[in-house]
Order: structure tokens, then sequence, then C-alpha cells
């Protein structure tokens, strides 16, 4: 999973796409390219039987180009990123900021394709592909894009309490101080603590522990374990944050009413 900070200091994280999936993703969109430029192919064969070799060449090229670059491009352009093969698949292309891409990365991107998907037969864009850590071939070094999974399984809701002998020690702890990615490693260990494996779940846990205890004050009480330790801090935090939302928004509804009340009514 890669970060991505925008000017918003919104952090983002973004699934890029294994090369087994942009590999069949690929495969599918060089079938449909084909097999329209094979149907235009025959519609011109059978309403220019009367040209010259040279329209009829002239036409041919057109037909290529249209299938193999326009048609890509296009596709890409308006679907910001998609195409029939990334929908089949789930991906989607971005630009290495996360954003949507834009007509001139998916010129670069069809332009290049042809080259290393069509005229390689997709050698070049494997070799590329396989020597870089998010799958990306050579349109996408070109132009600063990679490919994405846009359909990530939501994990199962987990409810997360603190401990009965924790309550004492969490409402008085310290835990304003935890840095957001901490705290959401700890959350998604809790999510997913369920299908791990119990060797791996401890050693985890205990990390994660380790790594909040330099943001939480005091320490909990001897003998608490890591798995109890995590999820006293995250329902905690959650707790505190949602009395936070709760009274907040409380208080901009009294606002919003006095507001509202005409100046020295009764």
């Amino acid at each position: 999973m890669s970060q991505i900070i925008t000017g918003e200091a919104v952090v983002l994280e973004l699934r890029p796409a294994s090369f087994a999936a942009r590999a069949l993703g690929l495969v599918i969109d060089v079938v449909v390219h084909v097999v329209l430029l094979v149907l235009i192919m025959i519609g011109l064969s059978a309403a220019g039987a009367d040209l010259d070799d040279a329209a009829a060449r002239a036409l041919g090229l057109a037909a290529v180009v249209f299938c193999l670059v326009v048609v890509p491009v296009g596709v890409e352009t308006l679907s910001r990123g998609r195409s029939l093969g990334k929908l089949a698949t789930g991906l989607r292309v971005v630009r290495e900021d996360g954003g949507a891409i834009r007509f001139r990365h998916a010129v670069i991107r069809g332009l290049t394709g042809f080259l290393e998907i069509y005229l390689t037969f997709g050698g070049l864009a494997l070799a590329v592909a396989l020597f870089n850590d998010k799958s990306r071939r050579l349109g996408d070094l070109l132009a600063g894009t990679y490919a994405v999974r846009s359909r990530v399984p939501a994990d199962a809701a987990v409810r997360v309490f603190v401990p009965p002998y924790l309550q004492s020690w969490a409402a008085a702890a310290d835990i304003g101080r935890i840095p957001d990615a901490t705290a959401r490693r700890a959350a998604q260990f809790i999510r997913q603590a369920g299908r791990m494996a119990p060797f791996s779940r401890a050693g985890m846990a205990q990390a994660i522990a380790e790594e909040l205890s330099a943001h939480v004050a005091p320490a909990p009480p001897p003998g608490t374990g890591p798995d109890d330790y995590l999820a006293a801090v995250v329902a905690e935090r959650r707790n505190r944050e949602y009395t936070r939302l709760t009274q907040s928004r409380r208080r901009n509804t009294e606002t919003g009413q006095r507001l509202q009340r005409l100046p020295f009514a009764e």
C-alpha cells in the first residue's frame, strides 16, 4: 500500500495493482481493440472494393491508428483512467499524486503503448513492469501514472471495547499525542487479528503496542497484554473523538439557533 499526502495534508492510502491484475486487464483491452480493428477492416473491405491500393493502405493505416491509439486514449480520458479491461479487473490509472489522469497522460500512455504493446508484442511492457515496485509499464513511467485497485473488499465491522480492568486507566490516560498513522495501524490490526496466525498476531500486537507506548502516558497496569492494550487505546480514542464531535455539533446547533432569533425578541 502506498501513502500520498495531498496539498491539504490529507493522507491517501492507495493499493497499487498487482502485475497479474494489470496483465489480465491488458489482455482484455488488447482483445477488444483487435476485434474492433478486424471488424472495421472487414467493413472497409466490403465497402471499398473499388479503391486503389494507395487508398486502401491509407484507410487501413487510419483504422489501425484509430483502434489501437485513438480509442484507448479517448476511453481513458473520458473515464478518468478506466477501460473495459480495468473495469473487469477492478483497476484504475491515476497520477503519481493520486489524482485522476487527464488528456495529456492518456496521450502519452496511448502513444507509448502502441510501441511497447503492439510493436513489441508486449515484450517491452512486460520487461519494464517486472522491474519496478508498482508494475508500471513504460507509458506509466513517461506519463507519471500507475494503476491502483479501485475495488477493495471492506473489512468486516469489529466492535472494540475497553477491557473492564483497563477502564479506569483508559479514562485517565493521555492518548492525544498518538500519530494518526499509528492509530490507523492499531485499528487495522484489530480488524484483521481474527484472520492472522497466532504467532504473527502476537508479534505484530507487541510491535504496535511498543510503538503506541511512546505516545501514551501513564503506562498500563502491569500484566496488561498487548491485545488488551491496543483494544483499550483504540476504543478510548474512538470514544473521545465521538464525544468531541457530538459536543461540537451541539454547540454549532445552539449557535445557529441563537443566530436565527430576532434581536431583542422575548
